[in-house]
């Protein structure tokens, strides 16, 4: 006899949307959550939620076996959907193109989430403009041991470089260690001139508070809070407001009028708590599409940026080099690699060792601990941006890399290339 299949049938908006194993654990270790649980968390902020991913593409970012696991991106539409989603098919600097999930209604919203999908990735184009952006996005990523209060430093720092150029940002927590800045913007311009204004807001918050922010994309070159402006770049996305993240707390990406960002703090904005602020507050990104602006100030800016000498910045490597491009090549290796074409021995300037490899961050920073314990010396000369942790894209998952910069270490002193540990990069059994 077939066993009877483990169904919760949910009836949204005169919809009928089955969850599937509704009490499989999603989050295990801080709290207990359910995949029921989550549905039921995202319906109770649907507004909210679908006012950030209404009409537009979406990757399915899936955590089909919980936060706890490691997930998977699926741009591509499942085969077996209901009749009533729709799908948006987007072209993709490789070439290829893909025909993507479109959801418009808490019922859609539902069935998406019963995939596994926590976290809710869109493109920042309307399904009828797949060219043309409608959102420049803003990523504040603090580097390793940058403080909360330096990123809220920033993010007011966007806002007034924002307001000088006559656009309104819209903030909310990452849901992780950043700040994310939306701004709503006339369709006007294709994604490289949205990201080209994005890189000169990057460094127009550079020079305003150069010990806090940097634009540099190479992660030796940065300290403090990076301004991520390849974000705006085509295919990428990051996740929308009320978006559940896989941190033991299960924490969201929480939007905040501008008033709460010096003294908020994003562990208060949980699937537990954000249900009851979203019915006491509402929304506060409720009137973003009312508010779209004009980049013509800040694409003054990057033309003055460039006629100063600063030229683009790298690209993502699997995009065409663009013109007034500077090098891919990482500062250090750039270096050596004229180093060894001179045929001279020195080392260089920023010697990099790689220490882990792992799909799995904790394994990662547990071979950091131990190579720390092998090397305690040239540990304790490290500083803090000495320790760069790469979180790495494979073609299906995301794995993290460690590496060591030992510029502070004397040159006798410092430690060998020795074999990751642990060594699991997923793209060397990609490549086999």
């Amino acid at each position: 006899m077939k066993k009877e299949e483990d169904v919760e049938l949910l009836s949204v908006e005169e919809r009928e949307v089955r969850v599937t194993h509704p009490g499989k654990l999603y989050f295990s270790r801080e709290i207990k959550l359910s995949k029921l649980d989550l549905v039921r968390y995202y319906l109770s902020v649907a507004p909210g939620a679908l006012a950030g991913i209404r009409d537009r593409p979406i990757v399915l970012k899936r955590f089909v076996n919980g936060a706890e696991a490691e997930p998977f991106y699926q741009k591509r539409a499942p085969s077996e959907r209901p009749e009533w989603l729709r799908t948006a098919t987007l072209s993709f600097p490789s070439g290829r193109t893909a025909e993507e999930l479109v959801v418009d209604d808490a019922a859609g919203l539902a069935w998406i989430v019963n995939l596994g999908c926590m976290e809710l990735h869109p493109h920042p184009v309307r399904s009828g403009d797949l060219d043309h952006p409608d959102e420049l996005r803003i990523d504040l990523d603090p580097g390793p041991g940058v403080g909360w209060a330096d990123v809220r430093a920033v993010a007011l720092e966007v806002k007034s470089v924002l307001e000088e150029a006559g656009l309104r940002g819209w903030a909310k927590t990452s849901g992780s260690r950043g700040i994310h800045v939306n701004v709503r913007i006339e369709p006007r311009w294709t994604f490289t001139e949205v990201r080209r204004a994005a890189l000169a807001l990057a460094r127009a918050v550079e020079r305003r508070v150069p010990a806090l922010a940097t634009s540099k994309w190479w992660k030796e070159e940065r300290h403090g809070v990076f301004l991520d402006y390849n974000q705006n770049a085509k295919d990428r996305t990051t996740s929308s407001a009320y978006s559940v993240r896989p941190l033991p707390d299960a924490r969201v990406s929480a939007p905040l009028e501008w008033n709460e960002v010096p003294d908020c703090n994003p562990a208060d904005f949980t699937v537990l708590t954000m249900p009851q602020r979203f019915a006491e507050k509402g929304d506060p990104h409720a009137g973003m599409d009312a508010a779209a602006g004009s980049l013509e100030q800040l694409l003054e800016l990057a033309a003055r940026d460039e006629r100063e000498g600063l030229g683009d910045a790298p690209w993502p490597p699997h995009f065409k080099k663009a013109e007034g491009e500077g090098s891919r090549v990482a500062p250090s290796r750039a270096r050596s690699a004229a180093k060894k074409s001179a045929v001279k021995t020195v080392r260089t300037k920023m010697p990099l060792i790689v220490i882990a490899n792992s799909p799995s961050k904790e394994a990662a920073l547990e071979g950091l601990e131990r190579w720390k314990v092998r090397h305690p010396e040239a540990a304790a000369l490290l500083a803090i941006d000495d320790v760069l942790v790469d979180r790495m894209r494979g073609r299906s998952s995301l794995w993290t890399r460690i590496r060591v910069n030992l510029r502070h270490v004397p040159e006798d002193s410092r430690p060998p290339q020795e074999t990751p540990d642990p060594d699991d990069d997923p793209t060397i059994a990609q490549e086999t």
